[in-house]
């Protein structure tokens, strides 16, 4: 059976994600430059495999002293561990949604997450690529993976929340 081979359009795919401030609030950040592979046997994609690799870097939340926080040893220690990759991933169609199963790796932390996948479909643009989109969906508790800095405030309450919720959508053309 032949494979597809998918790249990444990234003109046209973010790659975010949210956690709460202070416990009454949320804020959002990106990677600015990641990079995704898909390869596929079928029109529908189940059983694609799927990587991506982000750049931690890139993390932009538009606050250049919590971004330079993020980067440093408290955070993701960019430095050492520059890269947040997800890797052996799989995406398998589950009634009318998708399932994304994979390893997720930061700061040399590797665990498996499911993200909730939606397929939104396969187009020719009019520059007649052939190009698929997707949005992707899931939590992971970020000291898990070693990202444990904390701090409370005088009232109580927690300055950065531990779940972190990882919102993507992901535009593929097809190589």
């Amino acid at each position: 059976m032949s494979t597809t081979k998918w790249n990444l359009d990234p003109t046209h795919s973010e790659l975010n994600f949210k956690v709460k401030h202070l416990v009454i609030s949320t804020v959002t950040g990106s990677f600015n430059s990641f990079e995704a592979s898909v390869e596929t046997s079928t029109e529908d994609f189940d059983g694609a495999s799927v990587s991506f690799a982000g750049d931690v870097s890139t993390i932009d939340t538009n606050n250049a002293d919590r971004d330079g926080h993020l980067k440093s040893g408290d955070f993701f220690d960019v430095e050492k561990y520059p890269k947040m990759t997800f890797s052996n991933g799989k995406l398998t169609k589950k009634g009318g949604d998708y399932a994304l199963v994979g390893d997720l790796t930061i700061k040399d932390v590797t665990k498996q997450v499911t993200l909730k996948a939606t397929y939104g479909g396969t187009v020719v643009d009019p520059y007649g690529q052939t190009k698929a989109g997707f949005e992707l969906e899931g939590e992971i508790n970020r000291k898990d993976f070693g990202l444990t800095w904390s701090a409370v405030t005088e009232a109580g309450n927690v300055v950065v929340g531990d779940k972190v919720r990882i919102l993507a959508n992901i535009q593929v053309v097809k190589a």
